[in-house]
């Protein structure tokens, strides 16, 4: 053979062209290879070879119902062996795959029209024109076919996308069989993720696909470090694209591993504004790349080019000649890159101006760089580094602290540009930091717009801007508009968003637009023309004129596509919703998850909620991998009270999205009355309470008795999980202090009770302390344990080691902020645990005189309160009587003379009743101590 095929089969991956793959001009094999990478998809897919690929059955033209897939015989007997057909058919599929991404996410646009890859039989063009009608396989045809097959577990394509066709004829070529290409499965992945991103919303990718990025395609590709590295990557961002961020972040960590990328998120002194004067810490990433050798760079000889310019290397030229050689470089590399636009503001630096050489810390292997001359990233890492910055985003629960974590990371990428699409995308990942910023937003709004404006331009080689493609969270050029319009939206200009979503033919957008200026009518009428075909959807129709707008534009719909319209026009009319709900279900053949999600919330705000669970369970049986939709069929079912099933929603919410505070906390609402047996304490567990969110049950600590141990334990780790996501929620911080402590986790108890008496105190004062739980924490502090701890380490949850514990929740939180009589006396409880029975005293009297008997003024006429008081002065003077006499220098004699005689003189107008003789007598007793 003239060609290595493993190596042709590397080169793809990579993006980049070996030589060791075979030459060209000896093979026609190499020849497509290297016209792939290269984006000459044209010549490609003219070749003799694809063209044999790709001809059509002879009888396809008179049944177009049939799939696309049965229209190919797919053979190429002339490729000479199995090995060679099946090199055939990928070259093929990446050819139509990257010339799909080509129109549709980098630009420039296509110059192959995909109708004219099909040998259409001379019949068809006959037949055709003896009636005078446009061929049965025309571009239209071509397009509404391949959008409909595209459409995934009930979720629409975006029907605009450009050269559908040849997506669909890429997934159909890889999903043939191959027993000797091993990197099929790479490319498997690589169009899922690009399906993914077609559809309106994600959904599940099958568990064998995900399995195809695994450890026995990294142990085939070990030898090149580079290639794992960027198998871990799209592992990670398939992972990201499927919400599953804590697995995304393993691989982006691995990725980094695999590359040898080296980084640290650390401080340096240095400054942010033009006029401040004094050196602050600021957040800066230190990373730094492997050393490549020349062959193993993934730019050749510009790799090792750019690291010798970022480290500030001298390759032993003439110092004014390599600084001519790299002003140059660097001018025809900036022509190559999408515009980045200056901050120009007259306050804020362009970037952090650093005056400290050597931030890390002692003994970091990046001790060594100086955050202001950092050397440039291979962009392999770069595209590591912006995986990361994704995911800080995704799993920090403070917004603000997400930014200043972000920025370092796309700062780093953007201060050495490197490639077309890392670039593109660090730009717009700061772009979306500086949204909300005063001073940023409007060059983050300009940016956003040249990121946009730069897709139709050639001003960048084709083979650069798809050669990391894979590797990098890029959206598609209708996305990054939406986007852009959203952008408009959220900054009141929204005539310019509403133009964009009608373009773009984003209808629900656009009626959001719609709605925000009070022209509702016109959204209606809009989507019912659609409906009726009155209005033709894209502006190719327009153009070929009325006659072939008219009559058949039902049938241009697939049946997603209109099952969405149905669902949107029943949300336009709430009155009819139900009807319209029922119609997309219809239409789209009980295919559409949108449907059955908008009739189960029809049902739930109505609290039909037996329906509603009954349509949410068809939803999220099409697409599980929406939270929404469990988390209402969670809370029906509570309704219900079908515990089972309410708690296999919450689990699925939890699963998609692990930092779903509210999610977690309903999870543990559900366990604590599941297997619940009432009668097994006299009171009865109470109903939830649902103030804020949905779930929250207010439980009593003796409710608590009638629950299973095990599913106590299961909502304690529950709440526990979702509190490090909702950390200020006092509701889940109130439910977390019950359930911790009727299973025994008295440490935790007493975190979540200072926890909602820091966040409730100011409010709602004495009542945001649970007295019946802190009487309890001091019964388990001053409780003796049964077994003395060896070599004195106390357990957090009896004796010693909670006494510290109960103490500072005592000391620092809850006497600062409020104070009650049981309050004191469980204060003082604990001090005369310790022996501390002067501390113990005072406490006592301080718990007196905040009760009924130290706060009644002369002329009390209630009885009930006297009675209460009476009760306060006899506990008070029996303490004083107790713990009085062990007390050096206590006077607690006369204090106790000083109370009685202080409380009687304010009552006297009850010294009729039968308690006044008690505290006669009382005074008569102390006398006699």
């Amino acid at each position: 053979m003239n060609f290595d095929g493993e190596q042709i089969q590397r080169s793809l991956i990579t993006g980049q062209w070996r030589e060791q793959a075979g030459v060209p001009s000896q093979s026609v094999i190499a020849l497509l290879g290297k016209q792939v990478l290269d984006g000459d998809f044209k010549e490609v897919l003219r070749s003799p070879l694809v063209r044999e690929l790709l001809t059509l059955r002879s009888d396809i033209p008179k049944d177009l119902s049939l799939p696309i897939k049965s229209w190919f015989e797919f053979s190429v007997p002339s490729a000479g062996g199995d090995y060679k057909q099946e090199l055939v058919r990928l070259l093929t599929a990446v050819a139509c795959l990257h010339a799909f991404l080509q129109v549709n996410w980098t630009g420039p646009d296509l110059d192959i029209d995909p109708l004219s890859l099909l040998d259409l039989p001379a019949p068809a063009a006959t037949s055709a024109s003896k009636k005078g009608d446009d061929p049965l396989i025309n571009e239209e045809t071509l397009q509404q076919k391949a959008v409909a097959e595209l459409a995934c577990a009930g979720e629409p394509a975006y029907h605009l996308a450009q050269a559908s066709f040849l997506f669909r004829l890429s997934q159909i070529l890889l999903d043939r069989e191959y027993e000797h290409l091993r990197s099929v499965a790479w490319w498997k992945v690589r169009a899922w993720m690009v399906h993914e991103q077609l559809l309106g919303e994600p959904v599940a990718v099958p568990r064998d696909v995900l399995e195809l990025l695994g450890e026995p395609l990294a142990e085939t590709y070990a030898d090149e470090p580079d290639l794992v590295g960027l198998l871990w990557l799209e592992r990670g961002l398939l992972e990201h694209y499927q919400t599953n961020d804590r697995a995304a972040l393993e691989y982006f960590v691995r990725a980094a591993r695999a590359t040898g990328l080296q980084y640290e998120l650390t401080g340096a002194l240095g400054r942010r504004t033009k006029f401040q004067q004094t050196d602050l810490t600021q957040l800066v990433l230190l990373a730094e790349s492997r050393e490549r050798g020349r062959d193993e760079d993934i730019r050749k000889g510009e790799g090792n080019r750019n690291g010798n310019r970022g480290a500030g290397v001298n390759t032993g030229k003439d110092t004014a000649t390599t600084a001519l050689e790299v002003t140059s470089s660097l001018d025809e590399l900036a022509k190559k890159l999408p515009e980045t636009l200056a901050l120009n503001d007259d306050t804020l630096l362009e970037q952090t101006e650093f005056t400290s050489s050597n931030p890390a810390a002692p003994g970091s292997r990046l001790s060594h760089l100086d955050p202001s001359k950092q050397p440039a990233l291979h962009p392999i890492d770069q595209s590591i580094l912006l995986s990361l910055c994704l995911n800080v985003r995704n799993t920090s629960p403070a917004h603000g602290l997400t930014t200043e974590q972000m920025a370092p990371y796309v700062g780093r990428v953007i201060s050495h540009p490197e490639n077309w699409s890392v670039h593109t995308v660090a730009l717009l990942l700061r772009s979306r930091l500086e949204a909300h910023r005063t001073r940023t937003v409007e060059r983050s709004t300009l940016q956003l717009q040249a990121l946009v404006d730069q897709m139709p331009t050639a001003d960048s080689a084709l083979a650069d801007r798809l050669r990391l493609l894979h590797a990098l969270p890029l959206p598609s050029k209708w996305e990054l508009e939406r986007e852009l319009a959203l952008r408009f939206l959220s900054i009141g200009v929204v005539k310019s968003a509403l133009a964009i979503f009608e373009r773009l033919e984003m209808w629900e957008e656009a009626v959001r637009c719609w709605q925000a200026i009070e022209q509702r009518e016109r959204a209606l009428a809009v989507v019912r023309d659609l409906l009726e075909g009155r209005r033709a959807e894209a502006e190719a129709v327009l153009a070929r004129g009325k006659a072939s707008a008219t009559g058949t534009r039902r049938a241009a719909f697939d049946a997603a596509r209109e099952a969405k319209l149905w669902c949107l026009l029943g949300e336009l009319e709430p009155e009819r919703a139900r009807e319209h709900f029922e119609r997309a279900w219809k239409v789209s053949r009980e295919t559409s998850g949108r449907a059955m999600r908008s009739l189960g919330g029809y049902y739930f705000e109505r609290k039909e909620y037996a329906e509603a669970a009954r349509c949410l369970r068809r939803a999220v049986a099409i697409n599980p991998l929406l939270v929404r939709s469990w988390f209402i069929l969670g809370c029906a079912c509570v309704r219900e009270e079908d515990w089972e099933g309410a708690r296999e929603a919450f689990t699925r919410c939890v699963t998609i999205d692990d930092e779903d505070a509210e999610s977690w906390n309903n999870l543990a609402s559900v366990y604590l009355r599941m297997n619940y047996v009432p009668g097994r304490t006299e009171t009865q567990n109470e109903s939830p309470s649902h103030d804020e969110n949905e779930g929250q049950p207010s439980l009593k600590v003796d409710q608590a008795a009638a629950i299973p141990f095990e599913n106590k334990m299961l909502a304690f780790r529950a709440l526990k999980q979702g509190l490090k996501f909702h950390y200020e929620n006092w509701r889940m911080w109130m439910n977390y202090t019950i359930v911790s402590m009727n299973v025994g986790e008295f440490s935790e108890t007493c975190r979540a009770l200072g926890r909602v008496v820091e966040e409730r105190a100011a409010k709602v004062g004495p009542e945001s302390v649970d007295e019946d739980v802190l009487d309890r924490l001091v019964d388990a502090a001053t409780r003796q344990p049964l077994d003395e701890p060896e070599n004195n380490v106390h357990s957090s949850n009896e004796g010693q080691g909670l006494l510290r514990r109960v103490e500072d929740l005592f000391v620092r939180i809850i006497l600062p902020r409020v104070s009650s009589p049981r309050i004191f006396r469980a204060r003082a409880r604990l001090l005369v645990s310790q022996g501390r029975l002067s501390e113990a005293l005072e406490a006592y009297l301080e718990g007196y005189r905040s009760g009924t008997a130290g706060q009644m003024q002369a002329g009390e006429t209630d009885l009930g309160r006297w009675r209460d008081g009476v009760r306060e002065v006899e506990d008070i003077c029996g303490v004083l009587v107790n713990y009085g006499p062990k007390v050096e220098g206590s006077k607690w004699k006369l204090q106790a003379r000083s109370i009685v005689r202080t409380f009687m003189g304010r009552t006297r107008d009850f010294q009729d009743e039968p308690e006044w003789s008690r505290l006669m007598d009382l005074v008569d007793d102390i006398k006699q101590e």
